[in-house]
Formats: C-alpha cells, structure tokens, sequence
C-alpha cells in the first residue's frame, strides 16, 4: 500500500470523514490501491483469457469508492477489511451482469462433461483428464483450463449478490453461530471436510502447496510463482489440474 505514516493517514481520515476533502479521498484511494490489484489477481486466476482485467481494476476501483463513502470509523472493523469485501463484492456483482464465459467455453464443457459420464460408466471410476482429452482429442491443459472457468462460473451463478444495506452487510461480517447449526448439517459438513482433505491428500505435492498458499494463505498466483519459482501461468495450470481433481468434492461443500 502506499507508503504514509499513520499520522499522514489520521489526517486524510479526519479531512475526508468530516469535510469530504477530494484531496484526502484521493490519496485514500491511492494507498487502498493495492487492495483492488489484490482481489482482480485472485478473482481472475479463474477466468477465461478474454476477460480484460482493466475492467475488472474499474469494478474493485467503485467497490473501493463506495466502501470510501459507507465506511463508518465507529464500528469495530478495520476500513482495508470492511475494503476489501466491498471491493470483491463490486468485481463479481459486474461478472454476475455479464455473460463472460464464452459459448465456445459453455459447448466444450458440455462435451467434457459427456465425456467424463460415458468414461466413468465405461470404466466404473473416476476418470482422469488424460483420458477425457484423448476421447475428445483435446490437449489436457484444455481440458483443466475449460473446466475450471465452468466450475467458477457455476459457483458464481450461484453466490448471493451482496444487498446494498446494513443489516445484510453486518450479517456479512457476522460469524455464525455454531451452536444454531442442525446436528445434521453439522455432520454432514464434518463427512464434506473429511472427504475434501482424502482429496487433497490425493493431489501432488506441488498442487497441494498451491491450493495451501492460494486458499488458505491467500496469496496471488503470480505471489506463489516467485515463492516455488514457476511462471504464473505454470502455477495456473497447476491450480486449474488441482481443481479438476477436487471438482465433485468442492460442488457438494460450495
């Protein structure tokens, strides 16, 4: 983020918060910056090449504005979190309106999925994407790649846009109550996890270490490239391989 001391950053609070001093706003945004940068390079891991990422810099930029002008210094929230699920929100709220994925995508989905139904009935298991490539004379990359763009398309078709009110944005910072989740949901999360971690066991050595540091670390592909020394679409191809082999887990737990 941009480098000013915290008094510097007080001082454009107190400008911004009280007058609306364009000045302070602008170098509030300047130092946020880096935040929006953040969210696109992990938002866009999983979208098709022809997605220009420009306009995703324009989504998480109004996403930053309005958190700007919403963010309230009283409530117990640090402004770049309270940031950052606005920004993330405004990127896929405008993925939402659009129809991003390519119909080429959308038909070649279609065929691998056939695909994997006839293999895996063929041969009474789970399919590799080696196989589903040969079937379909794809390369393998294809295969990985177009499957994980659907997958991220599914997921998002089916993630509530975020409501422009209070009450839905508290709700959206509030941890749930553990104690008002059924016996049964509780069981069957705990049968998904279990599950979800035989599969990850399952992956290679450097699938698993990037789903580590992508997911749980948070840290963005091209982040991850320069800790194992990889190019970042090299760590993309590992994370769209990684992906395809837990894609029947993660559609149950998502």
């Amino acid at each position: 983020m941009a480098n000013i001391s915290a008094s510097e950053e007080q001082k454009y609070w107190n400008s911004w918060m009280y007058h609306r001093d364009p000045q302070a706003g602008d170098e509030l945004v300047q130092k946020y910056m880096p935040l929006v940068h953040y969210h696109v390079q992990r938002i866009s891991a999983s979208l098709p090449k022809n997605i220009n990422k420009k306009e995703l810099i324009s989504l998480g930029l109004m996403g930053l504005y309005d958190a700007l002008e919403k963010f309230d210094p009283s409530r117990d929230l640090k402004f770049d979190t309270y940031a950052s699920f606005r920004i993330r929100g405004a990127i896929l709220d405008g993925l939402r309106k659009e129809d991003w994925l390519p119909r080429s995508t959308r038909e070649k989905t279609k065929k691998i999925e056939a695909a994997i139904e006839k293999l895996e009935q063929k041969y009474m298991r789970t399919v590799s994407a080696k196989e589903v490539a040969d079937e379909l004379c794809m390369t393998e990359e294809e295969v990985y790649m177009t499957m994980n763009e659907s997958f991220f398309a599914n997921v998002l078709s089916l993630d509530e846009p975020a409501k422009d009110d209070e009450e839905q944005e508290q709700l959206q910072f509030a941890i749930r109550d553990e104690k008002s989740i059924s016996p049964e949901e509780q069981l069957l999360k705990q049968e998904l996890n279990l599950q979800l971690a035989e599969v990850i066991k399952q992956l290679s050595e450097k699938e698993q270490l990037v789903i580590s540091l992508f997911y749980k670390e948070e840290l963005t592909l091209t982040e991850i490239g320069q800790i194992m020394g990889l190019s970042t679409s090299r760590i993309s191809q590992i994370h769209a391989k990684a992906i395809f082999k837990m894609r029947k887990i993660l559609e149950q737990v998502l």
